[in-house]
C-alpha cells in the first residue's frame, strides 16, 4: 500500500509540473514566457503577452491539472483507507501538484505561482467556497484590475470562509484552507512592492493589438 501512495504523490507532482504556459509559448509563438512580462509561467501572463487565444486554454488547462491530481485519490484503489484517510491523501496530493506547478521537472524547477492550480484544487475539495472566493476575485478585478491584489484578496479571505461560513470540521481541510490563504501572499511578494510603490501592470479587459505582441521584458 505505501508504494501506491508514493507513486500517486508522484504522479501527482508530475502531472503538476506540467508547465502549459511555457510549452504553448514555445511551441506555438518560438518564445519563453518566462522572459517577458511578469517573467511568471502563469496564464495571466500568457494572457498579456500572446493575448486570450494563447492564455485561456493555459488557464483551463492549469485548473484542470490541479483538480485531476486530487481526483488520483479515487482512481485509485484504496479499500484499506477510511474516508477520511483518503481525504488527506487528497489535500496531499493537492500540495504535490501544487509544488510540481511552482517548480516543475520539466521546466528547469521555474514555475507559476499556482493559483490555476489551486482553483482546480478547490473545485475538487471546496467547490462552494471556491465559488464565493472566486466571486470575491471577480469583484475585486473589476474594480482594481490587478490580478495579484484580486488573488491575494480571495486566498486571504478564502479560510474565512470555509472555516465560520462552510463551518468545515475536518482538520486537514481547516489546514490547507489556511495554507492557501497564507502562500498565495507570500507567493505575489514582488506584486505587493510594486503595488504599493505603484508599478503593477493593470488587467487589460480587452488586449491591445500590437505588432510585437506586447513584448516587453
Amino acid at each position: 500500500m505505501s508504494w501506491l501512495l508514493l507513486l500517486e504523490i508522484i504522479l501527482a507532482y508530475l502531472i503538476g509540473s506540467i508547465p502549459s504556459a511555457v510549452w504553448v509559448g514555445k511551441l506555438f509563438y518560438r518564445i519563453d514566457v518566462r522572459k517577458y512580462g511578469s517573467g511568471n509561467a502563469g496564464a495571466t501572463n500568457v494572457i498579456r503577452i500572446l493575448g486570450y487565444k494563447a492564455g485561456i486554454p493555459v488557464l483551463l488547462f492549469d485548473i484542470f491539472k490541479g483538480w485531476f491530481a486530487v481526483q488520483l485519490a479515487i482512481l485509485f484503489p484504496h479499500a484499506l483507507l477510511s474516508a477520511e484517510w483518503i481525504t488527506y491523501l487528497r489535500i496531499v496530493l493537492a500540495v504535490a501538484a501544487v509544488t510540481g506547478h511552482i517548480f516543475p521537472i520539466y521546466a528547469g524547477f521555474k514555475g507559476g505561482k499556482g493559483v490555476a492550480v489551486l482553483a482546480g484544487v478547490g473545485i475538487a475539495l471546496y467547490p462552494l467556497a471556491l465559488v464565493i472566493a472566486l466571486g470575491i476575485f471577480i469583484i475585486s478585478l473589476i474594480l482594481s484590475r490587478y490580478v495579484s491584489l484580486s488573488s491575494i484578496i480571495a486566498a486571504v479571505v478564502f479560510p474565512f470562509i470555509v472555516v465560520f461560513l462552510l463551518r468545515e470540521t475536518n482538520m486537514g481541510m481547516i489546514i490547507l484552507a489556511i495554507l492557501v490563504g497564507i502562500f498565495v501572499p507570500i507567493s505575489h511578494k514582488k506584486n505587493i512592492h510594486r503595488l504599493l510603490k505603484g508599478q503593477e501592470n493593470k488587467f487589460l479587459f480587452k488586449r491591445k493589438k500590437s505588432n510585437d505582441q506586447t513584448l516587453v521584458k
